[in-house]
């Protein structure tokens, strides 16, 4: 290894950047202030792997790599694995110690996977709709520290369209009925819908133009390469008519109009494609990436000529850069085979999206399977892991080790250049997102129970027999969902499912299949709260305390629910009362308990709405956005009928409290009242819903309680012991 550093050296030459010339001093300092002068960065051409080394160079800690990402995957394992410090989403800056930990021996870590993606269309409506910059500079850290190089950025799109629009003839208003609102902006992205939680004042365009600009000159000092949205076709669904063009007929999708598409082989589709990507670039310059999901849950395309319209999107984005690249979902039938199949290795990187739960890429045995993989095209390793934002603890442990170290030596995998994060939201189950970032970069195949006690040590900067038990419950249990269950994300809290005798599954498809013993998550709970007052002040221990007995309790709901309504269909009246009530209240001990944690309050999403509001009126239309999404998601038709609502649900403080209980509360009474000789009424959920969307009453971000004193009252509560 010395005879290869020496050679590497003189054959590329050893660059030194001084801090002033490079972002990870802004990232130490950011971390814990100071922390930029007990460390060296050393950036080292080299034009094959990623890698980083750390190293000693005196009392100070030296971080080696090839490039800024590399240097920050780099700090962020001395953090962990030497300092006992783990930033997470919970946490994103510490007190590291005065002297830091030596690293006695060099270590060097490389990896051949050098495309390592992160994001999801709707993570950006899901957890990131009403992000400011201060919110975006801490996720652009994380992302640098946790080996991303290739994310999604689509922030500020609308603007793009607002000006493309606007040359084409549309006014202000008919763009303003086009263009969705802030939570709703990913599905109007993804051609599902046109005006949902519109329409947007003009300080939104402008404000959001700002942002996207801060977020990719970062990204640029990281060497971060941004995605950005490509044009495949969508326009208006009246665009037949006020444009004169050859359009598919707009569907509807649950309830809404969606928007037309232009085919890509109609004569006039290279122009308007050229005007996009003209106002794309004016805006915010060009990219080497750029994403298009064409026909993306579409119907209807039998009569598409999918070689000739590929061909033809291709020919759109290699016009503006001919050395880009189009980046497309795998996911159901995307991308379809006759599209891409002409297309030349290179040209496109291909998201296997879900490759821990459904791969795409050719290992059997899967949902999706596609026998030949993705043939000569490139394509990531994709790790899904969470729909719709739920909270919950979730994970695949077993199925992500499997499928991702299957990848090695299979042949269908000859043209794998990376992973990818496609969460559909984000800041939850930090374990997974920690697990995933650290494959490309450990040479040895690692088994979950071994490298859950590095996490443990590294998440509470202690070894403790006690949490690793707890961890190790967790690690086999609700953590490790089986192969062959394809539930989409965490199981669904009962809590936040519309009441009926036949609850399971909160939203419409969750696909949820019990895979874990309910009591188990209780099990770890206990043991985390019998050594919870050694860890008090240690936010990542506090955080997790409250979201393991948060699912404990959930858990236990289930349960009780379960009785409640046998005790209902066994006429048994004085069991019903006791069960209903001790139902309703562990879901007001849940509510009590989630409010110790800003990151568990409701009130957190909607400050966060409220404060991108410049008038009374914007702030009204951004918290009304950030209400609809979590809760119905849409009108009456499309939450009842197209099955919207719930899919975005929270189990958080003061909508358990002030929404789903009503709900429940409501119901248990229906109950009681047929117990009692009276008519089966149906509840008009809906109406019951929407008066909570609309309002405007305050909910605070700030934490209330000792989460370790509160977490323990209500353990008890729900346990008895």
């Amino acid at each position: 290894m010395k005879k290869y550093i020496i050679c590497f050296s003189l054959a590329f030459g050893l660059s030194l950047f001084s801090f002033a010339n490079n972002p990870i001093k802004g990232l130490l300092e950011r971390i814990d202030q100071g922390a930029s002068k007990k460390f060296i960065v050393e950036v080292v051409n080299q034009q094959n792997n990623d890698f980083f080394e750390l190293d000693q160079k005196g009392s100070k800690v030296v971080i080696r790599g090839n490039n800024y990402v590399s240097i920050a995957t780099g700090l962020n394992w001395y953090l962990k694995y030497y300092a006992g410090i783990q930033l997470s989403w919970n946490g994103m800056s510490a007190k590291l110690p005065k002297v830091l930990p030596a690293v006695k021996e060099k270590k060097h870590f490389e990896t051949p996977l050098k495309l390592r993606y992160d994001f999801n269309y709707c993570t950006y409506s899901y957890s990131m709709a009403f992000w400011d910059w201060n919110r975006w500079e801490q996720e652009i850290d994380w992302m640098a520290l946790h080996g991303v190089n290739l994310p999604l950025a689509i922030v500020g799109e609308e603007c793009v369209w607002f000006n493309m629009l606007k040359k084409l003839g549309y006014s202000k208003k008919e763009i303003n009925e086009f263009i969705a609102g802030p939570a709703f902006l990913a599905w109007w992205e993804m051609n599902n819908l046109e005006g949902w939680g519109g329409p947007n004042p003009d300080s939104w365009y402008a404000q959001q133009t700002i942002l996207q600009k801060k977020i990719l000159k970062r990204m640029r000092e990281y060497g971060i390469e941004p995605v950005f949205p490509g044009y495949s076709g969508m326009l208006p669904h009246n665009a037949k008519e006020k444009l004169g063009l050859n359009v598919a007929d707009a569907e509807l999708w649950n309830g809404y109009i969606r928007p037309t598409f232009l085919q890509p082989t109609d004569s006039r589709f290279q122009e308007i494609a050229a005007l996009y990507y003209k106002e794309l670039d004016a805006l915010f310059g060009k990219a080497n990436y750029y994403s298009m999901d064409p026909f993306h849950e579409a119907k209807g395309i039998e009569s598409v000529d999918l070689d000739a319209a590929g061909k033809a999107v291709m020919d759109a984005m290699k016009k503006v850069n001919p050395k880009a690249v189009w980046v497309v979902q795998g996911w159901t039938e995307n991308p379809r085979d006759e599209m891409i199949k002409n297309m030349k290795n290179g040209d496109l990187l291909i998201l296997d999206l879900f490759s821990e739960c459904r791969p795409m890429w050719g290992m059997q045995p899967s949902l999706w399977y596609r026998e030949q993989g993705y043939h000569q095209h490139d394509w990531l390793f994709c790790m899904l892991e969470n729909f719709g934002a739920n909270v919950g603890l979730h994970g695949r442990m077993d199925q992500l080790l499997n499928n991702f170290y299957q990848t090695k030596n299979n042949p269908l995998a000859a043209h794998l250049k990376g992973i990818g994060f496609t969460m559909e939201g984000i800041e939850n189950n930090p374990v997974m997102f920690e697990l995933m970032s650290e494959l490309p970069w450990r040479t040895e195949e690692i088994t979950k129970e071994s490298w859950i006690k590095e996490y443990t040590a590294a998440r509470y900067g202690a070894k403790d027999k006690v949490i690793n038990e707890t961890w190790s419950i967790l690690a086999n249990g609700i953590y490790n969902c089986p192969q062959g269950n394809n539930q989409q994300g965490a199981h669904e809290s009962i809590f936040c499912g519309r009441p009926s005798q036949n609850n399971f599954q909160a939203s419409s498809w969750s696909k949820m299949q019990n895979y874990y013993d309910p009591t188990t998550t209780a099990d770890a709970a206990r043991l985390l709260l019998s050594v919870a007052d050694q860890y008090r002040g240690n936010n990542n221990f506090e955080y997790d305390l409250v979201d393991i007995v948060r699912q404990a309790i959930s858990d236990q709901a289930r349960i009780v629910y379960n009785r409640t309504i046998a005790d209902f269909k066994s006429f048994d009246k004085k069991s019903f009362e006791a069960d209903s009530k001790e139902f309703l209240d562990l879901l007001l001990a849940q509510d009590k308990l989630l409010g110790t944690r800003k990151e568990f309050r409701v009130g957190n999403w909607t400050q966060q709405a409220r404060a991108l509001g410049n008038t009374e009126e914007e702030k009204n239309l951004y918290e009304w956005n950030a209400r609809v999404q979590i809760t119905t998601w849409g009108n009456r038709f499309s939450a009842n009928d197209g099955g919207l609502r719930d899919y975005a649900h929270k189990e958080w403080n003061g909508i358990l409290k002030d929404f789903y209980y009503k709900r429940w509360s409501a119901y248990w009474q229906v109950l009681r009242d047929v117990l009692a000789g009276k008519p089966m009424v149906e509840l008009d959920y809906y109406a019951m819903e929407e008066p909570w969307t609309k309002a405007t009453n305050i909910y605070t971000a700030e934490p209330e309680g000792d989460c370790v004193t509160t977490a323990k009252e209500v353990f008890k509560k729900a346990f008895g012991k």
